[in-house]
This record gives structure tokens, sequence and C-alpha cells, in this order.
């Protein structure tokens, strides 16, 4: 995309709402900035819809500002809570049928490719436990399979959360929810490792507990992807609504859950991934 694309054309600058403006004089697009700037610019996501507390939420807002060329993606979601904030957005972004998300993305990312052949454009597909690991699965799976040049990320909130709070592939064993009384009776899809596996050439699973570690890995999935293959980040996001927590001790949840290491880290690179890696970090 041409940076002008969003700029006020000369003479509507007093007509145009005060967001637009403030977006695009006080923005990311065409600028350096991360983490580490939050609070110093107008972010991509700001008002939303979703519970207080979610700890959804809180991960959009830091994927969108550790996407290296925000200006230059474009999102595709689908049907789950991820898909309510969707509508406050700055960004391009697409709402799939539910779990089709990466069926679309790859029809987009090649598509893009052959419009803009001299030009990165990134895709990312974005969706909770039953768009990525259990009705999506299929379509995600092969987008992986096939070697598709975009990065998958899930929204792993452990549970259908916008549908009642039944039990996902994602639950941790033995979870009880209100759609499951009596606690769910196998183990939490090893996803990381399903993505390694499948193809990707870079797997990670994170936490929101700790911003530029999570803008770290967000941003060489996103890299990556370009240049070598399909990526996958899995960020825990804890349901106060479901779990029946305080909405004032997700982030605490969050921290708890890795420290006892119920919610583990990972990270897998492949070789090829390494040496990019190496490049892009020297470079940088």
């Amino acid at each position: 995309m041409n940076n002008k694309i969003y700029e006020i054309s000369p003479g509507f600058e007093e007509i145009m709402p005060k967001d637009y403006r403030d977006l695009v004089n006080d923005g990311p697009f065409g600028k350096k900035l991360g983490v580490k700037d939050l609070g110093t610019f107008k972010e991509l996501l700001e008002e939303h819809p979703l519970c207080a507390g979610c700890g959804l939420a809180l991960s959009k807002r830091l994927i969108l500002a550790s996407l290296p060329s925000p200006e230059n993606t474009v999102i595709v979601g689908t049907t789950g809570c991820s898909s309510l904030s969707f509508a406050q957005v700055a960004i391009h972004n697409i709402h799939s049928i539910f779990g089709n998300q990466n069926a679309v993305a790859t029809g987009l990312k090649r598509a893009l490719e052959i419009r803009f052949p001299d030009k990165t454009k990134d895709v990312v597909a974005m969706g909770g436990d039953g768009a990525i690991g259990d009705i999506g699965l299929g379509m995600v799976m092969h987008s992986w399979f096939r070697g598709e040049k975009f990065t998958t990320i899930m929204f792993d909130n452990e549970a259908y959360a916008n549908t009642g709070g039944q039990e996902s592939g994602m639950s941790q064993k033995g979870a009880v929810l209100n759609m499951a009384p009596t606690g769910k009776k196998y183990a939490k899809l090893p996803m990381p490792e399903i993505a390694r596996d499948a193809g990707c050439v870079y797997s990670a699973s994170v936490t929101p507990a700790r911003p530029k570690r999570l803008e770290k890995m967000v941003r060489r999935a996103v890299i990556l992807a370009r240049k070598l293959g399909p990526t996958y980040i899995q960020i825990y996001c804890p349901c106060p609504t479901n779990y029946k927590f305080k909405p004032s001790e997700s982030l605490k949840r969050t921290k708890d859950m890795e420290k006892s290491g119920a919610y583990q880290i990972k990270e897998y690179i492949s070789p090829a991934a390494e040496e990019l890696i190496k490049k892009f970090e020297e470079e940088k």
C-alpha cells in the first residue's frame, strides 16, 4: 500500500473524524514503532466491545503494535470473541466463515503476490481455539502442508468463550467449565508441536505477561513467513467470564500459569529460519 492512500486530501482536514485525523497524524503507519512505544501514538485498536479483563483484547493490542509493517498487512479473522473487535481495528481485515480463515488467507496471499510482485504484503490469520485448533484445524494444517507464506495466530483462551464456555481442544485436562461440569477428560492439544511437524518454519507459544517477548515472537513469525513459509504463534488469553475470576486478575493469572508451568513458553525454529533470524537481527 502506498502510504499516501490514508493521508487526508488538502481541504478536508477539518471535516474528517477526529479518530481518523489522529491516526493519520499520530498513528504507526510508515513508522518504526513497537510495544515499547505504546502510549505515545494512536493505536490500531483502542475501544472494543470485549469483556473487562479480556486477555484476548490485551493480546490483540500487543500483536497490532508488534506488526513490522501494519500499513501493508491484512488480517483474516473468523467467528469468535476476536471477531467482535475487528470492526474497531484500524487495519485491513477480512471476516471469514468459522474455521475457514486459513483457506481465505491462502487465496489472499497468493493474489497479493500477483498484484504486488515488487512489494511485501503480509497476511496474518487470527482465530481462537475452535477456528485454529478444532473446527478449522483441517484447513489450518493443509495451509501448513502446502507451505503457504503467512502467519497463523491463535488466541488461546482454553474454551469456546463466545458461545457459553464449552471445553475446547485447548482446555487443560480436568478443567471445569459451564459445559464441562465434570472436567475435561483429555489433554490440551500440542499445537506448537503440530505446527512444527506440519511444516511451519517457526512455531511458538507465549503469553502477554512479557510484552517485549511477545513482540519479538510476532515480528519473527511475520518476517520469516515472507521468505520461507508458514509460521505459527499461540498466545494464552485467559477468559475471566468463563473461568470465573476477577477481570482485574487476568494478568496475574497469566503470570501464575506461566510460572507454574501450566502454560509453557515454547519456540521451535527451523535451520533455515535460524539463519534468516540471525541475518535479520544482525542488520537490525
